[in-house]
């Protein structure tokens, strides 16, 4: 039987592949619940540094599978609740993952796909990938992507591609922030992901995961009395942890700092 969902670590790298190219990577219940457990795991796991985000096939991922929404057509109030409960959990599980997360797209994602390069931290796609917002075309709306797409493109951009549903090429993806960088095929696709492991490798694993709570808690928040104090308690703790205290040493000695040497994994 089919793997729908690869997994492997190497070297620090978590790599989660999607691996149903013959449907462009669609969703359903299933994959939705492989997908979600790939990455508790790989968040979970300490061997882990960076989480890299895959597809096989020519497709990224083309949002809901045909035959799941056919089901679910007939599914009752209760049960399409469910349905999208489970789909709104994979996506925070995503967005909201400790470790730096980067979206490899070597093909169109639509729909649900472009909630999955929303949630993730950092996108590397092909020139010729397209996207689209799809949903209103078959009635219904991108509810659950929604908070992720609206913060990776801006609410402007949405009330565009939201509303006409029209694909839009990764230059207009790049143009939006949707895509942090494009290459021209699949060979500087991996060149280019892998470039980037090798920066986010060097960093502190806790500083990482801090940063990454930092962003969330200030990200278009008015500056306030509580906003201040909460950025100096957090670096007041950072600079003195473990981590903190390595880092700022060997910066000052002019040498690598050894995340290793105070218990963190640097592989």
């Amino acid at each position: 039987m089919q793997q729908i969902i690869l997994t492997e670590i190497d070297a620090g790298v978590g790599i989660i592949t999607l691996n149903c190219p013959e449907r462009h990577n669609a969703f359903d219940d299933v994959l939705i619940s492989g997908l979600t457990q790939a990455i508790e795991m790989m968040a979970q796991d300490v061997a882990v540094r960076v989480i890299v985000l895959s597809s096989s096939g020519k497709s990224f991922c083309a949002g809901a599978d045909l035959n799941w929404m056919r089901r679910a057509a007939n599914y009752s109030d209760a049960e399409n609740l469910r349905d999208a409960r489970a789909l709104a959990e994979m996506l925070r599980c995503l967005a909201q993952c400790p470790k730096p997360t980067i979206a490899r797209v070597q093909g169109p994602a639509y729909a649900g796909g472009v909630g999955l390069v929303a949630c993730c931290d950092i996108v590397v796609a092909v020139f010729d990938a397209q996207f689209s917002l799809p949903e209103v075309r078959i009635g219904i709306v991108p509810a659950t992507i929604s908070p992720y797409v609206i913060s990776a493109i801006g609410e402007r951009h949405a009330r565009r591609y939201m509303l006409t549903a029209e694909r839009f090429s990764a230059a207009v993806a790049y143009r939006m922030g949707l895509v942090h960088e494009l290459v021209a095929d699949a060979a500087a696709l991996d060149r280019a992901v892998g470039e980037i492991v090798e920066d986010l490798l060097k960093n502190a694993p806790d500083a990482l995961a801090e940063c990454k709570s930092l962003i969330a808690a200030v990200a278009a928040k008015p500056i306030t009395p509580d906003l201040i104090e909460d950025t100096a308690q957090r670096i007041m703790r950072l600079r003195a942890s473990a981590e903190g205290r390595e880092g700022i040493q060997a910066f000052l000695e002019k040498r690598t700092p050894d995340w290793a040497a105070i218990g963190a994994p640097y592989l």
